[in-house]
């Protein structure tokens, strides 16, 4: 059983940075592909970035190329998520989530442990 939390989010204005952790607790954490996905009001889930268990792989969606990187310190057991160049409708709750298995890592039901989310808001 894995526990994931995050911190790191708040209120910052458009342009700035934030950076996101995401501690994990149980488990073994290098078994786990770890993902951020975050949810507006009124809209769906959505998937972030990813990265692989050993680190050596991430995966983004295109709208946060080269403004979001995901990192992870496995001997922290933690991973982060640097947002810089922040916009208006990066506004959202952030999860982190986890999995040790998975056929498309950007569906969120391919996850099966979640943190309680972390609230970004971005002024414009």
């Amino acid at each position: 059983q894995v526990q994931l939390r995050e911190s790191g989010g708040g209120l910052v204005q458009a342009g700035g940075s934030l950076r996101l952790s995401c501690a994990a607790s149980g488990g073994t954490f290098t078994d786990y592909l770890v993902a951020w996905f975050r949810q507006a009001p009124g809209k769906e889930r959505e998937f972030v970035a990813a990265i692989t268990s050993s680190g050596s792989r991430t995966y983004y969606v295109d709208f946060v190329k080269g403004r979001f990187t995901i990192s992870r310190d496995n001997a922290k057991n933690t991973v982060y998520l640097q947002m810089n160049s922040l916009k208006s409708e990066d506004t959202a709750v952030y999860y982190c989530a986890a999995t040790n298995f998975y056929r498309d890592l950007k569906r969120d039901n391919e996850y099966k442990y979640w943190g309680q989310g972390t609230q970004v808001t971005v002024s414009s």
